[in-house]
């Protein structure tokens, strides 16, 4: 039930990756306005992570993602009406405000009901659900809002909220019978008291940090891509139809799904696989952007946009290595704070490359090589903070009292499993 609710959070999310074009048309604006659609959806989004983090360790997880699919249905519906663009910037904005209750509330369904040692196969699992979400939004929400109208097609995808809502409402448990977290001490400071020391406390953790910069450094270059500015990049700079572009986006969104199983299987066999998994995907993924905006002429053959769509179905999974970071360095009780920490740097990253994209391209008048050039500024960034806290975090995660921190569930024996 939670990983449906990310499923149909993720189809409102990226539905204005399948509709940037024709955004433009209907509200009549450039692409740094265009871009200010998905800067704010993630602006309010990557703000609302430490809070939702905050709400998901004190409330529990059903009030959390009850009250994010109330908010991003309404902002869908919000979508499809809005007769100007004023109106519509609000309504994304409350749809990333709903989105943002999503993954985090999922994760911490992970943590609860399944084993530790399942913990990375379970983030990619969910990862994956939401990426099929992604995939309906350019498979079908594409062709019916080019055959039914943009009113039409926003407005009955909204239908999807209320449909993961009911079972959410009526069935939907935080954890297993007498298996409930521990409750956080709050001192005497009140909500204040218990907000900072959950902040203060997660941040402190070199594995918290860590996972956040590898979020930030994987995440971003498919996130601009599906979410904005693929579908403009093939269309516009590559001369491909919106059909065959179409395809090619569905092609990021289907290495993503494969490749989530073979990290989180990879993960969890082997811990120090994270390391070079998060860095090869950032190395290869830059490789092939020189690659493509390098490529000498005015558009790159076909077999090269492939080969870079495959590489970009690899960010997605390897963004959630970042978790696999924050979560044994942090006690149940702040999971939820620790994974909306983690889960800002990648839409911090996607929202800046976002706005600088759209800034350039208006700029340079529309020259995508300089405008995509963003990627590697950022990708450098987050590669040399990933190697600065890697040896801390790493011998923190090895000090004996974070290898018998406990699992909630009980283990083959009937013990508390490691």
């Amino acid at each position: 039930m939670g990983v449906a609710v990310y499923f149909v959070a993720v189809i409102f999310r990226t539905s204005l990756g399948v509709a940037g074009l024709d955004a433009a048309d209907r509200f009549h604006v450039n692409a740094s306005a265009l871009a200010a659609f998905s800067l704010l959806q993630l602006l309010v989004y990557a703000g609302m992570q430490i809070p939702v983090g905050l709400m998901v360790d004190r409330l529990g997880t059903k009030k959390v993602l009850t009250l994010g699919a109330v908010l991003f249905t309404v902002g869908q519906l919000g979508f499809a009406l809005s007769p100007s663009y004023g109106m519509a910037l609000a309504a994304r904005a409350l749809l990333g405000c709903g989105d943002a209750m999503t993954f985090i509330s999922v994760l911490r369904l992970g943590t609860r009901w399944f084993p530790a040692r399942r913990g990375p196969l379970m983030a990619q699992l969910a990862g994956l659900v939401g990426m099929a979400g992604n995939l309906v939004s350019t498979l079908v929400l594409a062709p019916v809002l080019h055959g039914v109208g943009w009113t039409a097609a926003f407005a009955g995808s909204a239908v999807a909220g209320l449909v993961v809502l009911v079972p959410l409402v009526l069935f939907l448990k935080d954890h297993p019978e007498g298996y409930g977290p521990a409750p956080a001490a709050r001192g005497g400071a009140g909500a204040g008291g218990f907000v900072r020391r959950q902040i203060r406390e997660s941040w402190a953790e070199p594995g918290t940090r860590l996972g956040l910069w590898v979020h930030f450094t994987t995440q971003f270059p498919a996130m601009v891509f599906l979410l904005l500015w693929g579908m403009p990049f093939l269309v516009e700079a590559q001369g491909l139809s919106r059909t065959t572009a179409g395809g090619l986006l569905t092609l990021v969104v289907a290495s993503n799904m494969a490749l989530g199983l073979v990290y989180g299987q990879a993960v969890g066999r082997r811990q120090s696989a994270r390391i070079p998994l998060a860095l090869g995907t950032v190395g290869l993924t830059a490789l092939l952007w020189a690659a493509v905006l390098a490529y000498p002429g005015d558009t790159a053959p076909m077999w090269l946009l492939i080969t870079l769509c495959l590489v970009l179905g690899g960010c997605g999974p390897a963004s959630m290595i970042g978790f696999d970071f924050a979560r044994p360095a942090n006690p149940a009780q702040r999971q939820g704070t620790a994974s909306g920490i983690t889960n800002m740097g990648g839409f911090i990253a996607s929202m800046t490359t976002l706005l600088t994209v759209g800034v350039l391209l208006d700029a340079t008048g529309d020259n995508y090589r300089i405008a995509f050039s963003t990627v590697f500024v950022l990708e450098a960034l987050g590669v040399s903070q990933i190697l600065r806290l890697r040896r801390r975090a790493l011998a923190r995660e090895a000090e004996p009292e974070r290898l018998s921190r406990a699992c909630p569930l009980p283990d083959a024996a009937g013990r508390e499993g490691a």
